[in-house]
C-alpha cells in the first residue's frame, strides 16, 4: 500500500488559514469498463465533484486563496483566464459564498459566447471584461490597471493570476494528496501513477509537492494542455518547489520528477484535437464520465495513449485526477457532436 507518511505534510498544511467552499474528500471511483479496455487498472479521483457551482480542481486551491485574501482584508477579487475558464467561474461563485466583489479579466479565446463558463460567470454576478489578447502578460497588465481602479474607488482587491497557479493555490492540491494517501490506504492499493492536465501548473505542482513531502513514491504524469514540454516541465518544479517552501517542509523536487507529455495540447490552449475527441466519448461510453475539450480531455487522451504504447502495465494502478470543466462542453457542443456525428 501507499502508507500515508504525511503528518509532516498534515501539520504544515494546518498552519495555513483555509475556508470552507468544497465538498472533501471527493470520491475515488474505480473504472472498470475502462480499467479493462486499456489493461491497466484505473481510478478515478472525482474532483469534479468538490460541489461549488458545478465543482472542478479549483475549489482546492480557492480555499486556501481566498483565505488569503480574507486574511488581508481584501473585499474584491480579481483574476484571470480565458472566456472558457473553470477557475473564473469557481471564482466567480466562491465570491458569491463569502459576500466579495469579483472581476474577471478574461481573453476571447475560442469559445466567446455566452455559454458554458463564460454563462456562468455572469450569472455569479461576476463583472467581466473581455480582452482580445490571449498573452497572459497583457491580461495581468489589465488586472493591474483595474487594481489601481478599484483601490482609488476605496475598494481593497486582491490579485488571483491565471488558474490560481501560485502557492497558495498549489496548496490546494497538497492536500490533496493527503486525502488521496488515505482512501489509497483504506482499499490497501498502492498506486503506481497519478495522470492529470497540466496548464497553469498548480494542480499539477501542487500534487508533485504533495506527493515529494508524504513519500508517496507514484509518479506524477501532466498531459499538456498549453505549453511546450520544457517550458511547463520548469514552470511545474518551481512552483512545487516554492510551495513546499511555503509550507516550510524541507523537501525539494527534482527536475526528473517533473513529468509532462505535450503530444495532445494541439494547436494550443482551448484547442480540440482527433485524440481529445476520441477520449471523451470513450471515457462517456465506457463510465459515463462527463470530461471537458480544454483540461480533462487531453490528460484521458494522454492516458489512454500511454497504455496503448506499452508504457503502463497491467500491474500498474492508475490515478486519474478529473479536475472537472463540464460546462465548457456545452461551448464546445458543435466540435463534439461533429466527432459523434450527431445533429449540433
Amino acid at each position: 500500500m501507499n502508507e500515508v507518511r504525511s503528518t509532516s505534510l498534515t501539520d504544515a498544511l494546518a498552519a495555513w488559514p483555509r475556508v470552507s467552499l468544497g465538498h472533501f474528500p471527493t470520491p475515488l471511483d474505480e473504472a472498470p469498463r475502462l480499467s479493462s479496455r486499456l489493461g491497466v487498472r484505473v481510478l478515478i479521483k472525482r474532483d469534479d465533484q468538490t460541489g461549488l457551482a458545478l465543482g472542478g480542481n479549483k475549489v482546492r486551491k480557492l480555499e486556501f486563496l481566498l483565505a488569503d485574501a480574507l486574511s488581508q482584508g481584501a473585499d474584491t477579487i480579481v483574476t484571470t483566464g480565458g472566456s472558457q475558464s473553470n477557475h473564473a467561474r469557481l471564482a466567480a461563485a466562491a465570491c458569491r459564498r463569502l459576500g466579495l466583489n469579483c472581476y474577471l479579466v478574461l481573453d476571447r479565446g475560442v469559445h466567446p459566447e455566452a455559454q458554458g463558463n463564460l454563462l456562468l460567470d455572469h450569472l455569479f454576478g461576476a463583472t467581466v471584461l473581455l480582452i482580445e489578447s490571449a498573452d497572459p502578460t497583457v491580461a495581468a497588465e489589465e488586472m493591474q490597471a483595474l487594481a489601481g481602479t478599484l483601490e482609488a474607488e476605496g475598494r481593497r482587491p486582491y490579485i488571483i493570476p491565471r488558474g490560481g497557479s501560485i502557492p497558495p493555490g498549489a496548496t490546494g492540491y497538497a492536500a490533496m494528496v493527503v486525502e488521496l494517501l488515505a482512501q489509497l490506504e483504506s482499499l490497501r492499493l498502492r498506486a503506481t501513477h497519478i495522470y492529470l492536465g497540466t496548464g497553469s501548473c498548480g494542480t499539477h505542482a501542487g500534487t508533485l509537492a504533495g506527493v515529494v513531502a508524504s513519500e508517496a513514491g507514484f509518479a506524477v504524469q501532466g498531459v499538456s494542455v498549453s505549453r511546450p514540454e520544457t517550458l511547463q516541465r520548469e514552470k511545474v518544479v518551481q512552483l512545487a518547489n516554492d510551495t513546499l517552501a511555503r509550507l516550510r517542509l524541507p523537501r525539494a523536487v527534482q527536475p526528473e520528477q517533473a513529468l509532462v507529455d505535450d503530444r495532445f495540447r494541439g494547436p494550443g490552449y482551448g484547442f480540440t484535437t482527433p485524440a481529445t475527441l476520441e477520449a471523451i466519448e470513450l471515457a462517456a461510453k465506457d463510465e459515463a464520465l462527463v470530461l471537458d475539450p480544454v483540461y480533462t480531455g487531453k490528460a484521458m487522451a494522454g492516458l489512454i495513449a500511454h497504455a496503448r504504447e506499452g508504457r503502463l502495465s497491467p500491474d500498474d494502478i492508475v490515478v486519474f485526477v478529473h479536475t472537472g470543466g463540464a460546462p465548457a462542453l456545452f461551448a464546445y457542443h458543435a466540435e463534439v457532436a461533429e466527432a459523434l456525428r450527431a445533429p449540433a
